[in-house]
């Protein structure tokens, strides 16, 4: 490093956000970069540790003290090379990733974590703004077709791979625009989708054949795509929404948040000018906790909502670091989103009992109760600790159960594991002969950074079944599911 010293004079410095009222008046992203002085700065707290355990707690392996060290010696060019050679998406994971590496740091011990996340974040934006990131097509073909069935993360990465690998490679997507839920799952103040746009162009330019609006067991049969196919890639993530089986859940303005995200995410694209499902002038409550949950209430004080509670049935995390969660592990602490910093209520260890409906069948309450879980997480409410809260849309962000179970998977044949998602091999192969799977169809929902790790895997185990040669790099991911 250029300075191994560099933590002990230079304190950490997360970008700034937005002004709240500022924000809130449009859907660009929340943070502002740092000025490339200061970030230099920040990379170069980095002390090139003797063991980066930031390695281990980046299921890409990203080689994160090389490129702060060259960011820190304003050697950009060389920084985005590094970062290339492990990460094909380095804007996605660098708004989206919750940042396990940051957690890994060795700084994160007793002091605060090197700004991994935003040096990876400024270093892919630099790369774009010097035209640096260009098509990478290959130098010959092998002539084989491999169908990629899904374009999120996990697909898009193992379809770049693959492109690139020489073989000819076509995407699939049953929506109408390439990017999965990158698309609309991730909301515009979280993820502008110009970041997304690029990259589905460099793609082309690569050769890659991107066909929306075909649904593979629907519109395509999955006969007719395997006669035209040397290799199939399952990479449709963990769609299946766990359900809130309460009395009311059929009212008209009940709905599972993706479907809430998806038409906000519409109203961007310009298909439609006002969501059919909007918080405006309403008193919002949302089920869930997680990442979904937080996406949602980012969404509702843009849509001018009246009133919004955001629900967790889990307790309030600690603050810090206890002893079931020690250095190196990603723990589980309290965390404040921008979404939060926004406003709303926050609620944790309450559980939702009924739906209440007015005289034209639309949601007028929610009655919720506070309680605990016990050791096997099943909640137990705590007697009197029952209140009714106003509620004209409810929003469930209850996480998802795994893959749909659907004609696809049904006509492809593939084997379930014992958590009900699809079953591989350490080659990403299923029980069915040059059917691969990647992401969270195969994993259960986790992160991005696993499915664009998983996405490279999954193409090093096609590329090595096609031809027999070990070309591709092949990140060793460990088979637990971190969020389980």
């Amino acid at each position: 490093m250029r300075d191994v010293r560099g933590f002990l004079h230079t304190a950490r410095e997360a970008p700034q956000r937005r002004p709240i009222d500022l924000r809130l008046r449009d859907w660009r992203e929340v943070h502002r970069p740092l000025p490339d002085a200061r970030l230099r700065q920040q990379a170069g707290r980095c002390m090139d540790c003797g063991i980066p355990f930031c390695h281990e707690g980046c299921p890409l392996g990203n080689l994160i003290p090389e490129w702060n060290d060259l960011v820190s010696r304003d050697d950009w060019y060389a920084a985005i090379e590094r970062l290339h050679a492990t990460n094909n998406f380095p804007e996605f994971t660098g708004v989206l990733c919750p940042a396990p590496c940051e957690d890994a740091c060795v700084l994160a011990i007793n002091s605060d974590p090197v700004t991994i996340k935003q040096v990876e974040l400024q270093l892919i934006d630099h790369a774009w703004s010097r035209g640096w990131v260009t098509p990478l097509p290959p130098q010959r073909r092998t002539g084989r077709t491999v169908a990629v069935i899904g374009s999120g993360p996990a697909g898009l990465a193992a379809g770049q791979q693959l492109t690139r690998a020489g073989h000819d490679v076509v995407v699939f997507e049953r929506a109408d625009r390439i990017g999965g839920l990158l698309r609309y799952g991730i909301p515009e103040f979280k993820m502008e989708k110009f970041r997304l746009e690029r990259r589905i162009e460099q793609m082309r330019a690569e050769g890659t054949v991107f066909r929306p609006g075909v649904e593979v067991g629907i519109d395509l049969t999955v006969d007719e795509l395997r006669s035209g196919s040397d290799a199939v890639v399952l990479a449709g993530g963990a769609t299946a929404p766990r359900e809130l089986r309460v009395p009311g859940r059929g009212l008209s303005g009940v709905h599972l948040a993706m479907e809430y995200l998806t038409w906000a995410n519409r109203v961007q694209e310009g298909d439609v000018a006002v969501s059919p499902i909007t918080a405006e002038g309403r008193d919002v409550v949302i089920i869930g906790g997680g990442d979904t949950g937080t996406d949602c209430l980012g969404t509702a004080h843009r849509q001018r909502m009246r009133s919004v509670a955001h629900l967790d049935i889990r307790p309030r995390p600690p603050a810090r670091r206890t002893e079931e969660m020690p250095w190196p592990t990603h723990p589980a602490i309290y965390r404040t989103s921008p979404a939060h910093e926004e406003g709303g209520a926050r609620l944790f260890a309450v559980d939702t009992l009924e739906f209440h409906g007015d005289a034209q069948g639309g949601l007028r309450a929610i009655t919720i109760t506070e309680g605990y879980r016990d050791e096997n997480k099943r909640f137990h409410p705590r007697i009197g600790a029952v209140e009714e809260i106003p509620a004209q849309l409810a929003l469930l962000a209850l996480g998802f159960l795994g893959p749909e179970r659907g004609r696809l998977l049904a006509d492809v044949g593939v084997d379930l594991d014992e958590r009900g998602n699809v079953g591989r091999d350490e080659h990403f192969m299923t029980n069915v002969e040059g059917v691969f799977v990647a992401g969270d169809m195969g994993r259960g929902q986790s992160l991005i950074v696993w499915a664009i790790a998983e996405g490279r895997a999954a193409a090093a185990g096609v590329d090595a079944y096609l031809t027999g040669r070990d070309l591709l790099p092949r990140p060793i991911l460990p088979t637990a599911n971190p969020l389980a």
